[in-house]
Order: C-alpha cells, then sequence, then structure tokens
C-alpha cells in the first residue's frame, strides 16, 4: 500500500455504469459517496449495488458513505424565475405562507426565521452571493436590508451564519433516506449541518434502535460546530470538513486555518477526517487540475487529512478517472514529501485526553517501537477498530494493516489514514493468531520474507476492548 491517505469519490450521472466505476477502483478510489441531495432512491440503490459487484469483482474493499442532506433551508420561486435586489433597498421576508418571491418580499422555507434572528444578524443567499442583514422582526416576519445585491433566482440555498438554527438535525426525507441506507447497509452515514452533540446524539440513536453498527461522521459545515468541535468528536466515528457552507458562514480566509485545527482535533481524538469540497474542481470540465488545486489537495494531505473528497468532479464532470488519477499522483508526491521532512510522529502521549486508555499508550508504543526496529509493517488485531484508529493518528510511517472478524470494520476502515483491513476469524490461541497474521502478510506479498512487524494485540485471546500488548516479530 503505496498510497496512505484514501480517496472519496462521489458517485453520479458520470460514474453509474460497471465499466466506468471499474476503472475508477483501478484509478484509486477508496470511498464511494452517495449524495442524497441529489437522485432517487433506485439510483443510489443501483450504484450501491454495482459499485459493490465491480469491487468484488476486482478484489478490493470499497466502503459506502451515505450522505445525508439535513435541513437545507432556500429561498422559494422567484417572479420570473430571477429578480435584481439593489443594494441598500429594505426587503420583507415572510416563511409562513409560501408566496412568489419578488425584489420586496421573499420567501425563506425557514418557519422560525423571525423568531430565531435578531436585528444585525446576516442572511446569506446563493452561497454567499447576495446579503441580507435584518432590521427588525415582527411575528412570522422580518424586514431587512440588502447588503450585497444581485440576482435573486428560485430554490436557492439560504445561509444563517449568525445564529443557532432551530431546524431539526434530521428532515423527513433525511429520516426516509437512513432508512434506505441501512437496509442498503451502507458502512458509513454523514450529516449535514451539524451544530452541536445532540445533533449527532439524534442520528446515533435513530441507527441504534435498528441494532446496525453503521459508523457516523458529522459534516463541520457551521461556525456552531467549530465552536463545539470537542464535544462533537465524543460522540462521532468521524468528521468531514465540508469547506463549502463552511466558506459561506465564516470569513473565507479563515477557513484553512480552521481547517487545519480540526484535523488537528480529529487526530487527537483518533477520529478519522475528510477534507471536501473544490479540491480538484476545474476537472469538471478541464482535463487536468489548476496549480493550486494541487496544492490544495497536497496541503490537505500535510495537514493530516485522513481522506480527501471529490464531488461534482466525480459525479457529473467530463473526467472523472482522470481525475481520480490526478488525485493519487498529488496525494503520492505529499506523501513523499512528508516521509522525508517529518518523519517524527504528529501525536505523543501529551496530546492524549487525561486519564489517556490503555489502547492509547500501546498504539502510541507500538508506533515509536515500529520506528525504532525498522519494521515493515504495523498490525493490529481490532474488533471494532478503535486500536488501527489509535494507531493511524500517529501517522507512522510503515503501512498500517488491521485484522478483525467483524466484516463491517473491515468496510469502516476504508478511509482510516494508511490502513489497510481484513477479515480474519479470532484464534484462541496466541501464537495462532500471530501465525494467522504472518500468512496474510505472507500471502499477499505485503512483507518480505525476514522483514520484522509490530502488532498489537489484546491478551489472552480473543479479548475484546482491551488491547495491552505490543509484539515483535519477523515474518517468514
Amino acid at each position: 500500500m503505496d498510497r496512505r491517505t484514501k480517496i472519496v469519490c462521489t458517485l453520479g450521472p458520470a460514474t453509474t455504469d460497471p465499466e466506468t466505476l471499474r476503472r475508477l477502483v483501478a484509478a484509486g478510489m477508496d470511498v464511494a459517496r452517495m449524495n442524497f441531495s441529489h437522485g432517487t432512491h433506485e439510483e443510489h440503490r443501483e450504484r450501491v449495488e454495482t459499485v459493490r459487484e465491480v469491487a468484488e469483482a476486482e478484489g478490493k474493499g470499497i466502503t459506502v458513505l451515505q450522505d445525508l442532506q439535513g435541513p437545507k433551508i432556500r429561498v422559494g420561486a422567484v417572479q420570473n424565475d430571477s429578480v435584481m435586489l439593489a443594494e441598500g433597498d429594505e426587503v420583507r421576508v415572510s416563511t409562513d405562507t409560501p408566496r412568489e418571491s419578488t425584489n420586496e418580499h421573499i420567501f425563506i422555507d425557514y418557519e422560525a426565521l423571525a423568531r430565531d434572528a435578531r436585528e444585525g444578524e446576516r442572511i446569506l443567499i446563493d452561497d454567499g452571493l447576495l446579503e441580507l442583514r435584518v432590521i427588525e422582526t415582527n411575528g412570522s416576519q422580518l424586514q431587512a436590508t440588502v447588503v450585497e445585491g444581485g440576482p435573486l433566482r428560485s430554490r436557492k440555498g439560504v445561509n444563517l451564519p449568525d445564529l443557532q438554527a432551530s431546524t431539526p438535525p434530521m428532515t423527513e426525507k433525511d429520516l426516509k433516506d437512513l432508512e434506505l441506507g441501512l437496509e442498503l447497509e451502507v458502512d458509513v452515514v454523514a450529516l449535514s449541518f451539524v451544530q452541536e452533540r445532540s445533533d449527532v446524539e439524534a442520528l446515533v440513536h435513530r441507527i441504534e434502535e435498528t441494532g446496525k453498527k453503521t459508523s457516523v461522521v458529522a459534516k463541520i459545515e457551521k461556525p456552531q460546530a467549530v465552536q463545539n468541535i470537542d464535544e462533537i468528536l465524543e460522540v462521532v466515528d468521524g468528521i468531514m470538513v465540508a469547506r463549502g457552507d463552511l466558506g459561506i458562514e465564516m470569513p473565507m480566509e479563515e477557513v484553512p486555518g480552521t481547517q487545519k485545527r480540526l484535523i488537528r482535533k480529529s487526530m487527537e481524538a483518533a477520529k478519522p477526517v475528510i477534507t471536501a469540497t473544490q479540491m480538484l474542481e476545474s476537472m469538471v470540465e478541464d482535463p487536468r487540475p489548476t496549480r493550486a488545486e494541487a496544492s490544495d489537495v497536497a496541503n490537505a494531505v500535510l495537514d493530516g487529512s485522513d481522506a480527501v473528497m471529490l464531488s461534482a468532479e466525480t459525479a457529473v464532470g467530463d473526467h472523472p478517472v482522470r481525475v481520480v488519477e490526478a488525485m493519487n499522483q498529488i496525494i503520492r508526491q505529499a506523501e513523499s514529501y512528508w516521509h522525508e521532512e517529518r518523519r517524527a510522529l504528529t501525536m505523543t502521549p501529551d496530546h492524549f485526553e487525561q486519564g489517556a486508555n490503555v489502547t492509547n499508550s500501546v498504539s502510541f508504543t507500538a508506533c515509536r517501537l515500529a520506528e525504532q526496529v525498522g519494521a515493515e509493517a504495523i498490525c493490529c488485531l481490532t474488533n471494532s477498530g478503535s486500536t488501527a484508529r489509535s494507531i493511524a493518528r500517529h501517522r507512522p510511517s510503515m503501512p498500517i494493516y488491521a485484522f478483525t472478524d467483524n466484516k463491517r470494520v473491515v468496510a469502516q476502515l476504508g478511509s482510516l489514514w494508511g490502513t489497510e483491513a481484513f477479515y480474519i476469524p479470532f484464534q484462541q490461541d496466541t501464537d495462532q493468531g500471530i501465525a494467522r497474521v504472518h500468512s496474510v502478510l505472507h500471502d499477499y506479498d505485503l512483507v518480505r520474507s525476514g522483514g520484522h512487524v509490530v502488532l498489537t494485540v489484546g491478551m489472552p485471546l480473543p479479548a475484546r476492548g482491551r488491547t495491552n500488548t505490543v509484539h515483535v516479530s519477523t515474518v517468514q
């Protein structure tokens, strides 16, 4: 496994047929994202089934990620589909009864807006191209002044960066989409527009009620989520730095630093982090990326992202396979710099939370030991995947191979940095377990004969939830 950072591809009309999906897998796709903001249930079902068939035929595990739309707020239909808002004009905004919007009266489909909004707060429309500022509220309506004017078009999105929206974390559409995702046994569900811990807990509880073990990722795209990141990380399996809406709701110049802080927080919590949005956007139409885009991907890798994501580039773009190939090349080059210039472990025990558990300390020791003995790989026996995540946050220079008796965990680890997962039935005897690991390493030609590996395991086997031993061995 030469590349450590994983590639997430959003599937869509451009990536539906089996041959294109086969080429995506060959080019380096690790995670297939289903964006439920678009497409029908039947289309998503077909894509999930097809990508799994292709992955099995190609002998590669592909993680399936369902991305729920969330409570997206929009303006209603607009008179003649477009009207001009002039800077300095006052407009009335209503939220109770749908109506055709004009340059004097705009309908927004967030019923509690007039109740939640305060004087001076911003209403951003169409990715922030239009800006209104609240003057006063009155019942289900409010008055606002136009700060940034321009054309107002039907069904454009609305962002409210200054207020804590009282929208439910999941809409009726999300619940129906989630039901389909769980039926299809998706590996990961991503929740949009998370603001606080309770938003994520609502999804976690809903999944637990079904008895499923699906991982949950929180999309960080609101300033409130950035402020509450520590408590959010406590209840999720990973996060996505969704820079699109995040860059609308906070000053764009703050996004790079925020990205770095969120990635660092995730690494400290041993939770995978996906960096997303407009990474190679020009390749929706062009056959090669811009230099700035290449630098953006490389810096996301150097920041420590577990995975980087392609959206429109692979969903509707003209060059879906070439864009994955380009991202693959950029990642590999960035990682070569990482290993040449940044060999020191990224995380040390000082970064752990107070009262760090044994697994965290064993994982750190395994990484340090692997560097000292020149190990060719770090292996871990894990039931839940937590040991693999704890090891991966140290970003060791050698690959991580996770061995688990849980097939769902194999798929869920597909977005974890530097990690390849294998399914093996756990043995009752430690020596037998180590021998089984060595057999897989040999059969897949992952470690040369005579090469050292460092193995973490819970003793006695099959211990669950307590990795307590580091073992150095030689593969024969």
